[in-house]
C-alpha cells in the first residue's frame, strides 16, 4: 500500500540543534542524523515520511556564508520533485540571514522551507531542540486538498512560525530567540496548531521554480552614530570594491545634515553605487522626507528600505548585484517586494 502521506526533506547545516554531549568529556559534537528516529522516537508518531541529509562537514552558523547558501538551494533544487517539504536546522545566529536569501534565491517556490534551531542542544534534559524540529516537521506537512499550504520560507522557533525574511533574531539567551516586528507571525503552536492564512505568501503556482546562484558580497552595512568622522568613512564609501552600501539610519530613516556627509552620499550614488536607507530601530519603518533631517536623502537618491530588516536588505542587495541589475532600475526593484519581505 502506498502511502499518501507527505515526505519532508530534513537538511542539517549545522548548530547547536544538532549537538549531544559527550558524557564522558562534557564537549559537544554533531550527532548522526541517520540515528535520529532512535533519539527522537516522537517523530515516528507524525503523519510523514522523513529523509535526512547532512553537511559532510557540519557548520558553525557564523561561518555561514553564499556559498553554503548556494549548497543548500541546490538540495531543495535537487529534492524539490520528490518531496513536499523542507525543514533545514541551522544554527540561530545568522539563521534570518540564511532564511532571507533562500527566499530571494528560489523564485516562484511553491513548497514549504523552514529553517529551526534551538538555544540548547538536542540531547540537553531541558532542550528546546525537540519542541522547535516536531513542530518544524508538522508545518512543513500541513496540506488542503493534497497541496501545501505554506508555500514559502518560513522560520520556527518557541511557539511561532515567521516569514523568514522578515525576522531578527533578538536574544541570545532565551528560547524566544527571534521576532518579526513588522510583519504578523504565519502560525502559532497551542493545543492546535494555529495558522493565519490571510498573512500567507500566495505564490503563483502555476509558474516553475527558478534556482537563483549568483550573490556579489561587495557591499557594506554602515551604522550610523554620534559623532561619525569623515576621515573613518570616506575612505569606506570610495573603497574601488565596494557595489552597494546598506546605511542603518536613526529613527524613520534621519541621518546627520552636516554637508560632508551628504556630499559624501551624493557623490557615492553619482558614482553608480546603490545606498539603501534602513532604520536601525528594531521596528518600524524608513520614510524619507517626514523629518527636515531625512528630506535630502530622497532627493539625492537613496533607497528607501521602508520596514525592511537589515538581514533582507543585505541579501536582497547581494542578490540584486548578483543578478546584475542595472543601476537604472536598481531603486524601483529594490522598493519593490519581491517575497513579502517589505510592505
Amino acid at each position: 500500500m502506498i502511502s499518501n502521506d507527505p515526505n519532508i526533506l530534513l537538511i542539517y547545516t549545522g548548530g547547536t540543534i544538532g549537538m549531544i554531549k559527550d558524557p564522558e568529556t562534557s564537549v559537544l559534537k554533531a550527532f548522526d542524523f541517520n540515528t535520529l528516529l532512535e533519539r527522537i522516537p516522537e517523530l515516528q508518531l507524525l503523519d510523514c515520511n522523513i529523509e535526512t541529509i547532512s553537511f559532510d562537514q557540519p557548520i558553525d552558523s557564523s561561518n555561514m556564508n553564499p556559498t553554503y547558501w548556494i549548497q543548500i538551494a541546490e538540495l531543495i533544487e535537487a529534492y524539490y520533485d520528490k518531496v513536499d517539504g523542507f525543514v533545514i536546522l541551522h544554527g540561530s545566529d545568522t539563521m534570518s540571514y540564511t532564511a532571507s536569501a533562500l527566499s530571494f534565491m528560489l523564485e516562484n517556490l511553491a513548497k514549504p522551507i523552514i529553517l529551526t534551531g534551538s538555544q540548547l542542544p538536542i540531547g540537553d534534559l531541558r532542550t528546546d531542540a525537540k519542541e522547535n524540529l516536531i513542530t518544524s516537521i508538522q508545518m512543513a506537512s500541513q496540506r488542503k486538498s493534497g497541496k501545501p499550504i505554506i508555500r514559502e520560507v518560513g522560520l520556527y522557533f518557541e511557539y511561532k512560525l515567521y516569514r523568514g525574511n522578515r525576522t531578527t533574531k533578538i536574544n541570545a539567551e532565551h528560547f524566544e530567540a527571534f521576532e518579526s516586528l513588522n510583519y504578523p507571525h504565519l502560525a502559532e503552536s497551542g493545543v492546535h496548531l494555529n495558522i493565519q492564512h490571510e498573512h500567507l505568501l500566495k505564490p503563483n503556482t502555476r509558474k516553475k521554480l527558478v534556482v537563483h546562484k549568483s550573490f556579489d558580497t561587495n557591499i557594506m552595512l554602515i551604522k550610523l552614530f554620534p559623532g561619525i568622522s569623515e576621515t573613518v568613512l570616506k575612505p569606506l564609501f570610495e573603497a574601488p570594491n565596494v557595489k552597494g552600501i546598506i546605511l542603518e539610519t536613526y529613527g524613520a530613516g534621519n541621518t546627520t545634515t552636516e554637508s560632508w556627509f551628504l556630499n559624501l552620499l551624493k557623490a557615492t550614488i553619482k558614482r553608480g553605487v546603490p545606498i539603501v536607507n534602513v532604520t536601525q530601530c528594531s521596528g518600524g519603518s524608513v520614510n524619507m522626507g517626514q523629518y527636515a533631517t531625512s528630506a535630502q536623502l530622497k532627493s539625492i537618491g537613496l533607497i528607501s528600505g521602508r520596514d525592511i530588516t537589515s538581514e533582507a536588505a543585505l541579501t536582497k542587495m547581494m542578490y540584486m548585484l548578483g543578478e546584475g541589475v542595472s543601476i537604472k532600475t536598481f531603486k524601483t526593484i529594490f522598493e519593490t517586494a519581491l517575497r513579502g519581505e517589505m510592505s
